[in-house]
């Protein structure tokens, strides 16, 4: 009978030390990541309680004695006795179990308090990992910049030294051209002389017909030394804008759509130059939308460019920041202080929240876009936009027929105009209303030979060359 006991008490021990070490495995405990940040022990409080439920385990048991009739006898009396006085250790039981029931919920707690612990150690030491590795990013951005304002300063040197060779070759060939002259002048005067007034008459034909070849060949050199002048210049600022936006680090790896100039290679930068005019123009003409954007925050800015209105904006008191396909025109933004981004406009409104934005302007935007996005545009800008959020579109005005013939074509990216009554439309079934079209830019301003026309006849058709359709959300 002892043995058998042994053996049971032997399998109770070890089936114990195994539950133990379960729980240590579970149990976070040492240091939490590589921060040396201790962890309370448990061991202890788990011991505890495990003492604690065996105890409360032997209440009204019979200690084992030696077997025999007379032990069998005293074990069947305190048995008899156990029973008995089970009812007055009742709430003693009770209350054993519910102290060792707080103890274990307290035990749970303080357990997922250390791995609470533990995943933020973790979580400190990542974010630690983290800028680390953003201070070595940004020691490899100072080092680019460093090499590349060397390679721009030596761009522009290089600029400077061909421009002096220029005008250098410029001067030595104009020296040899007077000298020529002053040579053929020289001899004519002395045909003249050994000749007489007999031949006046074919000296001043000569003289005409040598006067009209040096006229040629002067007009000719001129023509080469200005050819190469534009040349040279083109081609160092084409490599200075190539280099730019390659150079920039770009923060975010988001997929860019290529601009419609972009996608038929040529400087659309350059071509803004020379059809729209300079920035100076654009934004003089651009303040007239100051009456109507002053103090409003949240303003975008849709095809920002060369961020004309953005300047305006910030003259208003206008929170405005502007997006672009073209990186080489955000880039520039972002140089005279502006917040702008890269971004397709129906992808970048569809990232917006609802009724986030206070305004919405678009110059010579929606004439590039094709016929059935226009209406999905603008019940977009209409969802992004606060009640009484303002939204203007500027576009060529297609019942100026002078667009037709002079400034629409020329730019290869336009689709097709948009006249102003079907602007309204979109506009008024997107649910805007206080509808205002405003007629810019008078043709006759441009082509004088307009004013001949009668004054109705040249308004209905030779107006403004464009118009703004500018609406408030209802």
């Amino acid at each position: 009978m002892s043995e058998a006991t042994d053996a049971k008490t032997a399998e109770l021990a070890a089936i114990i030390r195994e539950i133990r070490d379960r729980v240590r495995a579970t149990t976070p405990g040492g240091q939490a990541g590589s921060l040396s940040v201790p962890l309370p022990d448990l061991l202890p409080l788990l011991h505890a309680r495990d003492i604690a439920e065996g105890k409360a385990a032997a209440i009204g048991t019979v200690n084992p004695r030696p077997p025999g009739i007379v032990n069998n006898a005293i074990q069947a009396v305190k048995r008899s006795l156990a029973r008995s006085l089970n009812w007055m250790v009742r709430e003693q039981i009770d209350f054993n179990q519910a102290a060792i029931e707080c103890v274990q919920a307290t035990l749970n707690a303080m357990n997922e308090s250390n791995r609470v612990f533990a995943a933020l150690a973790a979580e400190v030491e990542k974010a630690h990992n983290d800028a680390a590795g953003l201070r070595e990013v940004h020691a490899q951005w100072l080092e680019w910049r460093r090499d590349w304002e060397l390679r721009l300063a030596q761009a522009e040197v290089r600029l400077l030294r061909g421009v002096g060779e220029l005008s250098t070759a410029y001067e030595h060939h104009s020296r040899e051209v007077v000298r020529q002259i002053d040579g053929k002048l020289q001899r004519l005067e002395d045909t003249y002389r050994r000749t007489g007034a007999e031949q006046h008459a074919a000296f001043v034909a000569e003289s005409a017909r040598s006067a009209s070849e040096l006229d040629q060949m002067l007009r000719g050199d001129f023509e080469k030394v200005r050819r190469d002048y534009e040349a040279m210049i083109h081609q160092e600022l084409r490599v200075l804008r190539q280099r730019v936006p390659a150079a920039v680090p770009q923060t975010v790896a988001a997929p860019v759509a290529a601009a419609a100039a972009g996608a038929l290679q040529f400087d659309y930068a350059g071509f803004s130059d020379r059809f729209r005019g300079s920035e100076d123009y654009v934004r003089g003409k651009q303040r007239l939308y100051t009456p109507y954007f002053a103090g409003r925050r949240d303003v975008l800015d849709i095809g920002c460019g060369r961020g004309e209105f953005l300047d305006v904006a910030k003259e208003c008191g206008a929170s405005a920041m502007g997006i672009d396909l073209d990186a080489e025109a955000v880039e520039y933004c972002r140089r005279k202080g502006h917040t702008a981004e890269v971004a397709d406009l129906f992808d970048y409104l569809a990232s917006l929240p609802d009724a986030s934005l206070d305004g919405i302007f678009a110059s010579q935007v929606i004439e590039h876009l094709a016929p059935e996005r226009l209406p999905e545009m603008i019940r977009l800008c209409a969802v992004k936009l606060r009640r009484d959020g303002l939204i203007a579109l500027e576009t060529p005005n297609p019942e100026c027929l002078a667009i037709f013939a002079t400034h629409f074509y020329i730019d290869p990216t336009h689709t097709r105009p948009v006249p102003p009554s079907l602007a309204a439309f979109y506009l008024e079934e997107a649910g805007f209303g206080s509808l205002e079209i405003r007629r810019l830019s008078p043709a006759v301003e441009t082509m004088p030979s307009l004013a001949s026309l009668p004054d109705d006849f040249r308004n209905a058709f030779f107006g403004g060359l464009d118009y703004a359709a500018i609406a408030r959300k209802l």
